[in-house]
Order: structure tokens, then sequence, then C-alpha cells
């Protein structure tokens, strides 16, 4: 049996308004469901097989959203926060009903590419540590990155608490005496690992973005601060499925 839900809830969280705002709309006369006029904002419905209509527009349901956010320098990873801008405080308006999380998180100073749904179950397969989902990031380096260093990486690092990495791997793009470019592929999540590790090495991280979680890509069109919605391939990545031709 499906799952029916009321009509005002429905239209909330498709973000468009509030559930009082939603029921002023049914009193003017502005919700259609499946081509008749409602007037019980309390309606139970199916979401997924009912055509509704706002204001003579047909409405879209989505019970899930993706959206790939490339994470500014100064924004945090959180849903609130008494002191910094979120994520959450930098996404569409349109998009704040959802109750959208992000997976994971990017420290303050980090930049790149952050997963916010609504898709619990996803988020969870992403983060778990079984699933060892790998993490690619690029990063500047103070000094040189030798191969010692890489070996290191690929052994594992000891961090200050003792804990030791899983093994990672570091590919060395460009390198002068005073700084290195690398991408260095993690495969957990420790909190702010990748500085900690370089630190655990004698060197310090100078820049860092995140290019990729999983098999998806950051959308190298999305300026610092803008998001978008995850096509139904990219979707398919992340759950790890085939994509589509």
């Amino acid at each position: 049996m499906r799952e029916t839900q009321r009509v005002d809830k429905v239209l909330s969280n498709l973000g468009i308004g509030t559930r009082k705002e939603v029921k002023r709309l049914v009193r003017d006369g502005a919700v259609k469901v499946d081509g008749v006029i409602i007037s019980d904002s309390g309606l139970h419905i199916d979401p997924k097989d009912s055509l509704i209509e706002v204001s003579g527009e047909l409405l879209k349901y989505q019970e899930f959203v993706y959206l790939m956010l490339n994470k500014p320098q100064g924004v945090i990873s959180a849903t609130y926060d008494g002191k910094h801008k979120t994520v959450i405080d930098i996404i569409p308006k349109k998009y704040k009903s959802f109750g959208l999380f992000p997976v994971g998180r990017l420290d303050i100073d980090t930049e790149g590419l952050l997963l916010l749904t609504n898709n619990g179950q996803l988020a969870h397969e992403l983060l778990s540590p079984k699933r060892r989902v790998p993490k690619r990031y690029f990063a500047m380096v103070e000094g040189i990155v030798n191969a010692k260093d890489c070996n290191a990486f690929q052994e594992g690092i000891i961090l200050d608490d003792g804990y030791k990495t899983l093994a990672s791997e570091i590919f060395v793009l460009k390198s002068s005496d005073y700084l290195t470019e690398v991408e260095v592929v993690i495969f957990e999540g420790k909190f702010h690992q990748i500085k900690r590790m370089f630190k655990a090495i004698g060197k310090k991280v100078k820049y860092l973005k995140r290019i990729q979680m999983a098999q998806l890509k950051l959308d190298n069109s999305l300026n610092p601060g803008e998001c978008r919605e995850l096509t139904e391939n990219e979707v398919l990545l992340l759950e790890m499925r085939d994509v589509i031709n």
C-alpha cells in the first residue's frame, strides 16, 4: 500500500510555501489535484501518482533532492550555526524546505564538492567506513612532496591522536622548491584529516579543495557558492549503479 500525505505537507515540502500559506492557496481555489479544485488542505493524496497544480502550474514531485555545491571558504558544513554562515544558508531559497543536510563535512577553509540531500540512506552508505568511499582532493603543500611522502601515505599515517589512517594516494601534479600541487585520495573522513596527515610528515597544506566523491566529480562550471541539482546519471553514480546511456 502506497503512503499518502496531506496536500499542505506535500506543497510545503516542494517549496510552495509554509503550511499556512498553502492553506490560503487552497482557500483561494488555486490548488488542483487530478484536475479537480480542492477545498481541504488536509486532503491525503499519493504525491507520486497525483497530478498537482498550483495557480495553473503543474508541479513535479520530488521525494529526494540532491544538490552539488561548490563550497566556498568561510562557510561551515552544517545545517545551523550560531556564529558562522552554513551551507544551508547559501543555497537557493526554493530548496530550503526539503530538509537538506550536508553529506560529510569540509573544513571552514576548504573549498569544493559537497553533496546536500534529504536521502538519509544514501548519505549513510556514502559515509560508512565499511564502504571506504574514495574522496579526491586538490592540495597545495609547502615545500617538496617526494616519493618518501607518497610511500608514507600508502602505508598509512599515524595522526597526532595515535590513529593510523587507511592507505591513501598522492599524485604529484607540479612541484617547486617552495610549493607542490598534488591530488590526494583518501577513503575515510577524519577531522582535518589531510592537513593532519601532511603535518605528521612535516609539511603544511596551504590550500585544499575536494574535487570528487565516489564517482561524482565537481562541476567545474560552478563558482564557489554555486550549486545545482544532480543529473539522473550522477545520482546513479553515487548509488554505485550503472549509468543510463
